[in-house]
């Protein structure tokens, strides 16, 4: 397909300094997996253009490319009508072209203005000038409006303002064209309100932005156009103005998408206590939380963030140390003070970030297998034929979508990896899992995909304790809601009261405590 037609004359008003980028027939293949074929379309400069596609459509590789990090084995892409070659994503800065990552790739340790300016540091006489990368730090803040304290420690900073840093280190590079790949999936419904205020602000200002997201509706809020893609495959590049949440759910698929919930009264509840949690607290994390989750039973745990959800959690799989209360698998006392101690009594974990639930430099079939070696072993051997064909099959129910077992964690899509961490579990099944955040970062098809295993484990007899922040997930996957404020348990709900609306309004507190109160 020919590139689209270049735009005619550039906006009014933007900045000198822009960028317009046409990629043509750009294909690039990983062993046997055909990860873009012929991509061709064009970013225009001084405007937000989104990239949409399920899972392993190819636009995390094409963004990569653009930056890059990345080299593709077809194709060629022009940069203001220049063909480049970039072996590196510093070929592709020097061009003012750079990526913020889902993953954010910053320096914890560190204070925010080193991050900012880490490589590019101002110096006289061959010593860091401190005071010079301060005042160049307060002027970047005073020009493009993103304060962050400058001296405060990355590693401690919430999420947004840690995406913050990242734009902010962008801009110091003097960066034209900005990537950002689901920027918005770590981030609160108003964090990520803040954040679309800004790339409007960049955008105004001249920079162009591509946008990587799975959340349409903000896709639709923020972009000036959006190209689809599927299979690797270009399918459409138009105005985002002329699209709707449905339109481009019909182009990445191929056809309409039944995202129904599974058919939860089917499922049998009536199962004994598996978990049993009485009187869990870590002040000041949450405090004086029980609740019991039955065999076959999905139990939500709903609230904001900060609510205390996901350290209750934690606290369950032995990652954090419980200091009050106590915690029972089938009836027998849990005072385990790791994670292997956990696995040991048949409770798994996804955390809510894959990079604590996956080692991502290792295989798929490794990271199915690593918490479960010790059934594996035989006279100190591990039994690789055996190894091999279970983590095979257990691949292929939850579709991880790969060449081979053997492919690396990291050259899979973020949908592939989740259902990776689900194959985890599933490869020897516990007695309860805890599953937090399911569907983070994930597309449509996957997050389908991930509610029919997530189902099928409860009809297995499994106990899940789910957390998620997306309110329609507990809603439509739970048999029972509870509701976290401030850490503590302040509702729960069962059968018909579970709707999106009571949830939130427990959540926020927005209503006084109604039957079923805790």
């Amino acid at each position: 397909m020919p590139p689209p037609a270049r735009q005619a004359a550039k906006p009014r008003g933007l900045a000198p300094a822009q960028v317009n980028v046409d990629l043509r027939n750009i294909s690039k293949r990983f062993d046997s997996l055909q990860a873009l074929s012929d991509v061709s379309f064009t970013i225009h400069s001084g405007t937000v253009h989104a990239l949409v596609g399920e899972n392993g459509a190819g636009k995390s590789t094409l963004v990569k490319i653009i930056a890059g990090v990345e080299r593709p084995d077809e194709g060629e892409i022009l940069i203001d009508e220049r063909r480049v070659n970039y072996k590196s994503p510093h070929d592709a800065l020097a061009d003012g072209i750079t990526i913020i990552a889902q993953e954010l790739a910053l320096e914890t340790d560190r204070k925010v203005v080193e991050n900012v300016y880490l490589g590019i540091e101002a110096n006289r006489f061959g010593i860091l000038d401190r005071r010079a990368i301060r005042n160049r730090y307060d002027n970047l803040v005073a020009r493009v409006g993103l304060p962050v304290p400058p001296e405060a420690i990355v590693g401690r900073l919430r999420p947004a303002d840690q995406q913050r840093v990242e734009i902010l280190r962008a801009l110091a590079r003097n960066a034209r064209l900005i990537i950002m790949d689901e920027p918005t999936a770590a981030l609160t419904t108003d964090e990520a309100g803040r954040l679309l205020d800004v790339v409007r602000a960049l955008r105004a200002s001249g920079s162009t932005i591509v946008y990587v997201s799975h959340f349409l509706n903000e896709v639709l809020a923020i972009a000036d156009s959006v190209t689809v893609l599927r299979d690797g495959r270009h399918v459409q590049t138009g105005p985002a103005a002329d699209q709707t949440p449905g339109r481009l759910v019909t182009a990445m698929l191929g056809g309409p998408s039944d995202l129904s919930f599974p058919d939860k009264t089917a499922r049998s509840t009536a199962g004994a206590p598996v978990l049993s949690v009485r009187e869990l607290g870590r002040p000041p994390d949450f405090s004086d939380v029980s609740f019991e989750v039955r065999a076959g039973e999905i139990v939500g745990l709903a609230g904001l963030i900060g609510s205390g959800r996901s350290e209750v959690a934690r606290a369950i799989f032995a990652a954090d140390r419980q200091r009050q209360g106590a915690v029972s698998i089938q009836g027998r006392p849990f005072n385990g003070r790791s994670p292997r101690d956990a696995i040991g009594v048949g409770v798994g974990m996804l955390p809510e970030s894959r990079k604590l639930g996956l080692l991502m430099r290792r295989s798929i079939s490794e990271n199915v297998t690593l918490p479960h070696l010790a059934t594996l072993n035989f006279a100190g051997l591990i039994r690789t034929g055996q190894e091999f064909r279970e983590a095979s099959e257990t691949i292929r129910r939850v579709d991880v979508r790969a060449p081979s077992p053997h492919v690396q964690i990291t050259k899979l899509s973020g949908g592939n990896q989740q259902k990776t961490m689900f194959a985890k579990w599933l490869f020897r099944p516990p007695k309860v899992l805890i599953i937090d955040e399911p569907t983070r970062g994930v597309d449509v098809g996957a997050k389908h995909a991930i509610y029919r295993i997530i189902d099928s484990l409860a009809r297995s007899g499994i106990a899940v304790l789910l957390i998620s922040s997306e309110i329609e997930e507990v809603v439509g996957l739970c048999d029972r809601v509870l509701v976290m404020r401030n850490g503590r348990i302040v509702q729960e709900l069962k059968g018909a009261t579970v709707n999106r609306d009571i949830v939130l309004q427990a959540a926020f507190g927005a209503h006084p405590p109604e039957e079923g109160s805790v």
